[in-house]
């Protein structure tokens, strides 16, 4: 049994397959999504967001964004999403070290968001936290 993922950017649909489990950190804490879930509306963070079909795992840098579960879907609308596989490792240090720079001269938000970001890409790419 399993049900659909549909991960969207405002760039282009990241995922559209059939997953079997879903694993997503909202506000509220950490959501394990089976097929049959009930319906759920959830905000969620910038954090890796991991999922298993056919016994493969994958995994997803997700930039926050809201989630929607359905019967047998779950859509997900953020601004930035890249899958493991997709993300350049270089420009990911890169990223990171601009913002830890920027938040050695002065306490930014946008930096701060900046360096997390760059920081769940780079976990991301290495695969991290097993389902």
């Amino acid at each position: 049994m399993s049900f659909k993922l549909e991960i969207v950017t405002p760039d282009r649909t990241v995922i559209s397959e059939e997953v079997d489990f879903l694993r997503v950190r909202g506000t509220e804490g950490e959501l394990g999504i089976l097929p049959g879930h009930a319906p759920l509306f959830a905000v969620l963070e910038i954090d890796i967001l991991q999922f298993r079909r056919d016994a493969k795992e994958e995994v997803v840098a997700l930039m926050g964004g809201f989630m929607e579960v359905g019967p047998d879907q779950v859509s997900i609308v953020s601004d930035g999403a890249e899958r493991a596989v997709e993300i350049d490792v270089l420009r990911a240090r890169a990223a990171k070290e601009r913002a830890e720079a920027q938040l050695a001269k002065v306490k930014d938000v946008g930096a701060e968001v900046a360096l997390q970001r760059a920081l769940i890409r780079l976990q991301a790419a290495q695969g991290s936290r097993a389902i």
